[in-house]
C-alpha cells in the first residue's frame, strides 16, 4: 500500500520572499488558522534567526490551539568552524519552541567552495553536528538538501555524502531540493530513484518554478518514493515562486489517488487559495489549475451544448470536489443558453423558446452592441438577469456624485469625490473622500457611505482596473467600457461599465461591484 504523502506549507517563509509580498504577523497568523483548517501537517512559519518579525510570529503562534498542523522553525546548519552549541543561528530555533525545525545545508560542492567558502569535509560535519545537535534537544528536524539536483549532476558522490551525513546524525526526514528551478522532471525522476536505493530515511521533494516544471518535478520524485512535498499555496516563492500545493493536492487526490490531506477536507481548496490572494495581495490568475475563476468556464456554444448532455465532454473533474463550479460564459457565441441556465440557479425556469427568452437575449444583444462585453464581466450579467425579471432589488441608488480633481504647481494632485446615496429604507447617507484619481476616489465615498450599514464591504478591495475606448475614430467623445474586478477572502468577480464619460462608466462597474458583494453575501 503506497504511504500517504504529507504536506509540508512554506508560504509564509519562501512564498513571503515573492516580490511585493510583506506578510504582517497577524497576516501570517490569519494564513495559518487557514492552513490549519484545510488539514495542512506542517507549516513553516519563518526564519527566527533572520528576523525580529519572524521570532515574534513564533512567540504569537503558541497561544494558538491548531487542530491539524505542526508548526516548523526554518534555519540553516551551524557557520563554519563554529561550534553548533554557540552558533545564533541554532539557538534562535530552540528558542522557538516548536516541534519541528528545518535547516538547510549546502549539497553542491561549487557552494561550499565559492559561496560559505569552506571546506568540503567541513561541510559534511556542519549538516551532522547541526542536526545531531537539534535532535539532542528533542525535536523533530527535517533536512533541505539545498541544490541537491544541480550538486548531484556536477558530483553525485559528495551530493550523496552530504545527505548520508544528516542521515547519520538522524534527520526525519532528507528534503531534495530543485533551488535554481532548472531540473527536468526526467532527471528529477532518476536521481529520486537512485538516492532512494543508498538511503533509509524518509525523503522529501522541494522545487522551484523557474522553468514552470515545479510541480511535475514534485509529482516525478512522489512517484519515485517521496512521501513529503514543500511548496506554497498559490505557487508564491522567490522568483517564479515554488510548487503550488494546490495544484499538487488537487492531482494527488484526483488522478494518482494518493492521499494527503483529509478527504473531507479537499472541497476547502479554492477558498483556501483565494484566502491566501486576499491576505497576499497577489491576484490569483482567472486560468490557475483547479481553483481559477476560468478553471471550469465554458463559452462557446458547442461546448456548453455538450456539457449540458455529459459534462465529462469537457472537464477533467467535478469542480465540486475541488470547491470550484462550473460557469457558462455569456457571449454571443453561446446563445440562449446562458440566460436559461442563469435564471435556473435563480430558481426561475425558462424555455430557449418563451418570450421572456427571446427578450432577454434581445436586450443582451442590443446591450452587447452599445459596448457591454458580459463574457468578461459575470457579476454584471447576474445582476442584469435579476434586474430584467424582477428578481432583485438595489440596497442603495444614487442620488448624485461629484468629482473633482486639482493639479498643483509643483506636480502633486489630488481627486475628491462627494457622492449622496438613498438606501432601500429611504435613508439618505453623505461621503467625501479623497483618491489618488477620480476613480478611487468615487470608490472610497461610495465605501464610506454604506459602511455603516452594509460593514461587510470592508472585506472586498479592487484588484484590477481596465479601461478599453470602444471605437477610436471619435477621439475623445468614444465610448469607454470600465472593467473592475474585486474580490474578497472567498472568490473574485468582474462588473462592467460603458459610457462615453470614463467616470460614468467607472461609477457603473463601481456600483455593480458593490451590489454584487451584498448580493452574494446575502444569499
Amino acid at each position: 500500500m503506497l504511504k500517504p504523502i504529507t504536506i509540508y506549507d512554506t508560504t509564509l517563509r519562501d512564498g513571503s520572499q515573492t516580490e511585493g509580498i510583506s506578510f504582517t504577523v497577524n497576516d501570517k497568523l490569519k494564513i495559518t488558522e487557514k492552513l490549519d483548517n484545510l488539514g495542512v501537517h506542517y507549516i513553516e512559519g519563518g526564519w527566527p534567526g533572520s528576523n525580529p518579525k519572524d521570532r515574534d510570529y513564533f512567540i504569537a503562534v503558541k497561544g494558538k490551539k491548531l487542530k491539524n498542523a505542526k508548526i516548523a522553525a526554518f534555519g540553516s546548519t551551524r557557520r563554519a568552524n563554529v561550534k553548533a552549541e554557540d552558533d545564533t543561528n541554532l539557538q534562535e530555533l530552540i528558542k522557538s519552541e516548536t516541534p519541528t525545525v528545518t535547516i538547510f545545508g549546502k549539497s553542491w560542492d561549487l557552494h561550499v567552495t565559492d559561496i560559505i567558502k569552506t571546506t568540503l569535509e567541513e561541510n559534511l560535519d556542519m549538516i551532522f553536528e547541526s542536526v545531531a545537535f537539534l535532535k539532542s534537544h528533542k525535536k523533530e528536524v527535517f533536512y533541505d538538501a539545498e541544490h541537491f539536483f544541480d550538486g548531484y549532476k556536477k558530483n553525485p558522490k559528495y551530493a550523496l555524502k552530504t545527505i548520508l551525513a544528516a542521515q547519520k546524525a538522524k534527520a526525519d526526514c532528507i528534503v531534495l531540493c530543485d533551488t535554481n528551478g532548472g531540473t527536468m522532471p526526467s532527471e528529477v525522476s532518476k536521481i529520486v530513484a537512485d538516492v532512494k536505493k543508498k538511503i533509509k530515511t524518509p525523503l522529501g521533494i522541494h522545487t522551484h518554478n523557474d522553468m514552470q516544471m515545479a510541480v511535475a518535478n514534485s509529482l516525478a520524485a512522489i512517484e519515485q518514493g517521496a512521501v513529503q512535498v514543500q511548496g506554497t499555496f498559490n505557487g508564491l516563492g522567490e522568483r517564479c515562486g515554488n510548487a503550488d500545493l494546490g495544484i499538487i493536492v488537487g492531482i494527488l487526490h484526483t488522478k494518482m489517488k494518493r492521499k494527503s490531506l483529509p478527504e473531507t477536507k479537499i472541497k476547502l481548496l479554492t477558498e483556501t487559495c483565494y484566502f491566501i490572494s486576499e491576505v497576499s495581495n497577489m491576484k490569483l490568475a482567472d486560468n490557475h489549475g483547479f481553483v481559477g475563476h476560468s478553471a471550469f468556464a465554458h463559452k462557446g456554444g458547442v461546448h456548453i451544448d455538450a456539457m449540458l448532455k455529459n459534462p465529462l465532454a469537457y472537464e477533467h473533474i467535478d469542480p465540486s470536489i475541488v470547491g470550484n463550479h462550473r460557469r457558462f460564459v455569456t457571449s454571443e457565441l453561446a446563445g440562449k443558453m446562458p440566460i436559461v441556465l442563469k435564471a435556473k440557479k435563480m430558481g426561475i425556469d425558462l424555455d430557449k423558446k418563451s418570450p421572456e427568452t427571446q427578450g432577454l437575449l434581445k436586450r443582451l444583444q442590443e446591450m452587447e452592441h452599445e459596448g457591454y462585453q458580459f463574457e468578461a464581466a459575470d457579476a454584471s450579467f447576474e445582476l442584469f438577469m435579476k434586474r430584467a425579471l424582477k428578481k432583485y432589488t438595489p440596497f442603495f441608488t444614487l442620488k448624485t456624485f461629484k468629482v473633482t480633481t486639482e493639479k498643483q504647481l509643483d506636480g502633486h494632485g489630488k481627486a475628491e469625490a462627494y457622492v449622496h446615496l438613498n438606501l432601500t429604507d429611504q435613508k439618505a447617507e453623505y461621503a467625501t473622500a479623497v483618491g489618488d484619481g477620480p476613480v478611487d476616489a468615487l470608490d472610497k465615498a461610495a465605501r464610506m457611505a454604506l459602511a455603516p450599514t452594509y460593514p461587510s464591504l470592508s472585506q472586498m478591495h479592487l484588484v484590477d482596473y481596465k479601461v478599453r475606448v470602444l471605437d477610436s475614430k471619435e477621439g475623445t467623445a468614444a465610448k469607454v467600457r470600465v472593467l473592475v474586478e474585486s474580490q474578497d477572502e472567498h472568490d473574485s468577480w468582474t462588473t462592467m461599465g460603458v459610457h462615453e464619460n470614463i467616470i460614468e462608466a467607472s461609477w457603473e462597474a463601481l456600483t455593480d461591484s458593490i451590489e454584487y458583494k451584498l448580493l452574494k453575501d446575502k444569499k
